[in-house]
């Protein structure tokens, strides 16, 4: 009697953990494309400001999800520390390419917005020999810089109708979004810079 009764029971338990397994898929799938839509609470992905590339292009940071970020903020009229930034950005880029199996972007945002148009930018991205893909330059509006430079802590202020006193900080954000790393631009020692970026763009 024991035996009968046991076997329909395992039967019926065995049932009950096939169809379970059958519903477990689904439901994880949903739960973890759930998890991989939140974004960490300090990514600049969101940011609600708009920006337009060198192309003309509207875009917002959110868009550049996935892939990693250097970024750096300057104006194409700059003559003193602007020139020199743009350099350390190019030696990066440089080192960095061979080292990195995803696409790493290299982001230049103007705090010149009035001035540094579309045409402007894509100018100086072809002076610079910075016309790739990987570069992306972005003028934004005024209020849009402003809270993108507050969040990088750097600092800016105009000092004539065409020159700026400013910071030189070059960042790396991860595939996310979030601040991973800082330093003081100017003719670097990059290699540090150029390792987490390494890290990051595996």
């Amino acid at each position: 009697m024991k035996k009968s009764t046991i076997i329909p029971f395992l039967s019926l338990l065995i049932l009950l953990f096939s169809c379970q397994s059958d519903d477990m898929p689904s439901l994880t799938e949903n739960e973890t494309t759930e998890k991989s839509d939140e974004l960490d609470e300090m990514s600049i992905f969101h940011l609600p400001s708009e920006w337009t590339t060198q192309h003309n292009e509207k875009i917002e940071f959110k868009d550049f999800r996935g892939q990693p970020l250097v970024v750096v903020m300057i104006y194409t009229a700059c003559r003193t520390a602007c020139p020199r930034l743009v350099a350390d950005m190019r030696h990066i880029e440089q080192k960095a390419s061979s080292k990195t199996s995803q696409p790493v972007k290299y982001v230049l945002v103007s705090i010149d917005p009035a001035n540094d148009t579309p045409e402007k930018l894509t100018q100086f991205a072809k002076d610079n020999g910075m016309d790739g893909d990987q570069w992306i330059f972005l003028q934004g509006s005024e209020d849009g810089v402003r809270d993108f430079a507050n969040i990088l802590a750097v600092k800016y202020k105009k000092i004539s109708p065409i020159d700026f006193s400013h910071s030189n900080i070059i960042s790396v954000f991860d595939e996310e979004g979030v601040l991973k790393y800082q330093k003081e631009g100017l003719g670097l020692e990059n290699e540090e810079i150029v390792s987490r970026i390494a890290a990051l763009g595996k």
